[in-house]
């Protein structure tokens, strides 16, 4: 198919592409001011990022799916109501045992997570005798160290924090959304109510005030091991975790290097 522009249509364009260079080295300067001088965080007067590195650990053989996570972090974190909005979720994966004679090892994988996992899940409709494997995995920002959605703010309201945290300045996000489609991993929303970008801060407010982050506090089955890689305590339970599992990160191909590493999940678990 043959396409045509007119003189209108070219000129138009080149006005757009020109406005956007124009743009850039404002909206650079813009993102440069917020990161050295503006950004702020919930952190109490004193407290130094450069001193701590923040790791979180999941082992899904300890999760049970009750969904207390997700309610802690609501409450906490005063995350809208609504059912679509979350910080922290619960997936469930139920791998169904290969059709007979097909030479398969595993079957079919259902993957689902009504109302984020919160208040728990309902029995599910495969039955028993079709299951290979169930298992629950808890999902939240995966904290990368080359984070997309830093790299895609045009402000520079998300931003890395030298403790290993990535955070939103809600005082400087225009709410564009481009850090929501840069991320890889779903954890992002733009929150209906301040209309600016939301996700998880591993309650940064609590964790600088040597607190856990809620959802760590309430797990029945310390699914989740937080620490502090620069400042380990006697028997440490985030680096015995680490010396005695496998652990890995989701999407490890895509580079993003994330500090949020799991133990005992499958290769379908994205």
């Amino acid at each position: 198919m043959k396409f045509t522009l007119s003189r209108r249509q070219l000129l138009v364009g080149f006005g757009g592409v020109a406005s956007w260079l124009m743009a850039q080295p404002i909206a650079q300067a813009a993102k440069t001011a917020v990161k050295k001088v503006f950004v702020s965080t919930q952190a109490p007067k004193g407290y130094d990022p450069f001193k701590h590195k923040w790791l979180m650990c999941i082992d899904a053989d300890r999760c049970i799916g009750c969904g207390a996570c997700v309610e802690a972090c609501k409450t906490e974190n005063h995350v809208p109501s609504e059912s679509m909005y979350f910080r922290t979720w619960i997936e469930r994966y139920i791998i169904k045992k290969p059709a007979a004679g097909s030479g398969d090892a595993r079957g079919e994988v259902l993957v689902d997570s009504p109302n984020g996992g919160r208040g728990g899940f309902p029995p599910s409709m495969v039955p028993r005798t079709d299951i290979l494997k169930a298992f629950f995995v808890p999902k939240l920002c995966n904290l990368c160290e080359k984070s997309p959605c830093t790299q895609a703010c045009p402000v520079g309201a998300t931003f890395d924090s030298p403790d290993g945290a990535v955070l939103v300045d809600p005082n400087y996000c225009i709410g564009c959304g481009f850090c929501i489609q840069a991320c890889p991993y779903g954890c992002r929303f733009l929150n209906p109510e301040t209309h600016t970008a939301d996700k998880c801060s591993l309650c940064y407010h609590r964790i600088t005030r040597e607190l856990k982050p809620a959802c760590v506090e309430v797990c029945p089955g310390q699914a989740r091991i937080f620490g502090d890689l620069k400042n380990p305590v006697e028997n440490d339970p985030l680096q015995a975790f680490i010396r005695k599992n496998k652990v890995q990160a989701l999407k490890p191909n895509l580079g993003t290097d994330p500090r949020v590493l799991y133990a005992n999940i499958d290769k379908e678990v994205r």
